[in-house]
């Protein structure tokens, strides 16, 4: 055999044996590609289905199985791996609906026992799923109130029917809602009750438990519905109250302690704002936004702003808050929440880092030296706490 024709058959051999080895490859390639794809579906089942068991309870209503598809929602979540747990998306859940650590849910007291006697003091609260925030904000409101009236039973309840569901199904407290709360009173022979809300104005939430106490009045010798914290009203943005001052001099004079200066003036003298986010609300109670500001002005804090998350009032909307700290000659900026409880919206869409938080945009408008942050709620101020105490006191003797 010639030593071409030799040549030719050992590349052709050579490149046969390469193809096969390809071939092989490829086939293994794309079985792992196939199963990669498998399994990523396979996750993504997985993490659909907690998504949506987290959609069905995050809802503003409570039904007998309510119990039920929280404990199945923990458990969905709790099968999952952590790389499953970061693909829960839906139109309400995500990775933080049972992922984020808000603290030690044990140290919160839903306060649900019965055995309450006769004097029932029920404290309404918006509520939150933040654990620390309701353990010292909400708590400690409570736990104020607890202390003025060691005759009374103080009880728990929230408004907010898509929290106490998130509370539920992540650490498995059970905060009972309002109906809840006053049927509880009903089976224990509850015969006074005075309902002190926690909610900062005659807003909304304050009419909706209104309407609910109204169906069950006729269950008690004696119903009393003491104030919000920041009292009555009024018509419109010049009116302002004890409460609204007593509350205004609470929350600066918390702001400036947890600041680096020792008095609000110093604070002015360096050029830094105290920015107080409150939620902000369509309710005609709006105007209270507006009080707050006026108050804050006669009380001679000229560098204290009052804005809202909501934007209504339009004068609380974060663009017209800047433009007003701006107008007023200051460079720095401490923002901290004019709410009950440091929660989502202190979080988030305060001191969050997405691009639409307050403090981004305070960031982003280039106006400011430093954007600084305060997450506290109202509700572990003392004095605060002690607005509620007086008010509870004045129902009571009524």
């Amino acid at each position: 055999m010639k030593t071409k024709t030799v040549k030719a058959l050992l590349l052709a051999a050579t490149v046969a044996m390469a193809s096969m080895s390809s071939a092989a490859v490829f086939a293994e390639d794309a079985t792992e590609a196939v199963e990669t794809e498998a399994e990523v579906s396979e996750d993504k089942a997985a993490a659909d289905e907690v998504a949506a068991l987290i959609d069905a309870i995050y809802v503003q209503e409570w039904t007998e199985d309510t119990a039920e598809q929280c404990a199945k929602a923990k458990e969905a979540w709790d099968a999952l791996t952590d790389e499953q747990k970061e693909l829960v998306e839906g139109e309400e859940a995500d990775p933080d609906y049972f992922g984020r650590d808000t603290g030690d849910a044990s140290a919160d007291d839903p306060k649900n026992g019965d055995e309450i006697g006769e004097n029932e003091l029920l404290v309404v609260s918006f509520g939150t799923s933040f654990n620390d925030s309701r353990a010292e904000d909400i708590g400690g409101i409570e736990a104020a109130l607890a202390e003025a009236n060691p005759d009374w039973s103080v009880r728990r309840a929230f408004t907010a029917q898509i929290i106490i569901n998130h509370v539920q199904a992540r650490d498995g407290e059970a905060i009972d809602n309002m109906k809840q709360a006053l049927d509880r009173a009903v089976d224990n022979g509850v015969k006074n009750l005075v309902v002190q809300p926690t909610h900062l104005m005659h807003g909304a939430e304050y009419d909706e438990m209104n309407e609910m106490l109204a169906e069950y009045a006729d269950k008690f010798e004696s119903v009393k519905v003491a104030e919000p914290l920041l009292g009555e009203v009024g018509e419109d943005a010049t009116v302002i109250n004890e409460d609204k001052a007593a509350a205004a001099e609470a929350v600066v004079a918390a702001a400036v302690e947890e600041s680096s200066y020792d008095t609000l003036d110093a604070a002015a003298e360096d050029g830094t704002a105290f920015v107080l986010m409150g939620h902000g609300t369509s309710h005609t109670a709006k105007v209270t936004y507006s009080q707050m500001q006026t108050q804050m002005n006669e009380l001679g804090y000229k560098n204290v702003f009052i804005g809202t998350v909501e934007g209504e009032p339009e004068e609380t909307a974060c663009e017209a808050v800047i433009e007003a700290v701006k107008e007023a000659g200051f460079n720095k900026v401490v923002l901290r929440p004019l709410m009950v409880v440091a929660g989502d919206h202190a979080n988030n869409d305060m001191a969050g880092d997405d691009e639409d938080s307050w403090k981004s945009m305070f960031t982003a408008s280039g106006a400011f030296e430093s954007v600084d942050t305060q997450i506290s709620g109202l509700g572990r101020i003392d004095a605060i706490q002690q607005i509620y105490v007086a008010h509870t006191a004045a129902a009571m003797a009524e």
